[in-house]
């Protein structure tokens, strides 16, 4: 899959998880086993979290079935038809055959609970069922690896505006978006952004940034172990995901419990992360709409240093009590 869909991540993913009914009846056939030799358990909890491409048929061994949490059923952003393209957007609507797969396979019919991550992921499951819908973000984040760092020296003041990307370098993650608004405040602000990730649009990437005369002013790392993106992260005023399709936004999270604010498109996952408290929610109108919002994001940073140091703050606050793991757990019991 891989090779025929090179820069498509979600393309790659869709194909590749066929496999998923296979591993789900040796584990019906594997977990029938077990219960004939006498083991017993109060409930059944089936943690695939895409919805509802991974029906499951393990509300067979008669126990009450959770589901999830599910993040599935983000459709595609309508305003970005270049991005999608790219992103071999055509090949998205196979998505549907998982809710015949479902339907024959009785998952979310048999299902005590559904947790879902996203309004999105609701909205695609069929209105009989959403009744037994529970809200979960799926998303958590190790707070003992993604810490909290000192404010940077404000911007403007012989410091640059750092910024810091993190994620794969594909179409959909809209790196070339934030190229774009480097290149419209060059020569106004003093602006460095670090690009933590790898794929294949590495080589595309780097390319730009030589045509549009950004060289300097943009870091390519590849890929970190996260000790290092937590590193990164601390070492930047503000963290970027011009992401036009992302159901979960892990990576956010992530900033936040390192007490950096944040901004991305608000579209699916991050529309339910990103608020004014914590950062800056973009509009998800098209490309030119998410450049001109990043610039305006870029001067607010450099003109009130203060108000999006306690953004950052804010972000610590919620990554810790919402999102940590035991928290996660806690919510899941």
């Amino acid at each position: 899959a891989a090779r025929l869909f090179r820069q498509s991540q979600h393309a790659v993913f869709l194909v590749s998880s066929a496999d998923f009914y296979v591993y789900d009846g040796a584990a019906l056939q594997e977990l029938r086993r077990r219960q004939a030799a006498g083991a017993n358990w109060d409930i059944v909890h089936a943690v695939t979290p895409v919805s509802p491409m991974a029906a499951t048929r393990l509300h067979q061994l008669g126990r009450p079935l959770v589901l999830g949490p599910w993040n599935g059923g983000l459709g595609n952003p309508a305003n970005f038809p270049e991005i999608m393209r790219a992103d071999a957007a055509w090949l998205y609507p196979v998505r549907k055959l998982g809710r015949v797969v479902d339907a024959l396979a009785g998952s979310s019919r048999h299902a005590a609970a559904i947790l879902t991550a996203t309004r999105a992921t609701v909205d695609s499951i069929a209105l009989r069922h959403r009744p037994r819908c529970i809200p979960m973000l799926e998303n958590g984040v190790d707070l003992e690896v993604f810490t909290p760092g000192p404010w940077l020296a404000a911007p403007g003041t012989g410091q640059p505006l750092r910024l810091v990307f993190v994620g794969r370098l594909v179409p959909f993650k809209g790196v070339s978006m934030l190229l774009e608004a480097l290149v419209r405040i060059k020569g106004e602000l003093s602006v460095h952004l670090t690009l933590v990730g790898d794929g294949p649009l590495e080589g595309e990437l780097q390319a730009e940034v030589q045509t549009r005369s950004l060289t300097g002013q943009v870091t390519f790392t590849g890929a970190l172990p996260p000790l290092e993106v937590a590193a990164r992260m601390r070492e930047a005023h503000l963290f970027c995901l011009p992401s036009v399709r992302e159901s979960g936004g892990a990576v956010l999270l992530e900033a936040m419990a390192c007490a950096r604010p944040v901004t991305a498109v608000a579209f699916g996952g991050p529309a339910e992360i990103v608020d004014e408290a914590v950062g800056r929610p973009l509009p998800d109108t098209g490309r030119e709409a998410v450049v001109n919002g990043l610039v305006a994001v870029f001067r607010e940073v450099v003109a009130q240093p203060d108000a999006w140091r306690l953004r950052g703050e804010e972000g610590l606050r919620r990554a810790r009590e919402r999102y940590g793991w035991e928290a996660k757990v806690d919510a899941a019991v």
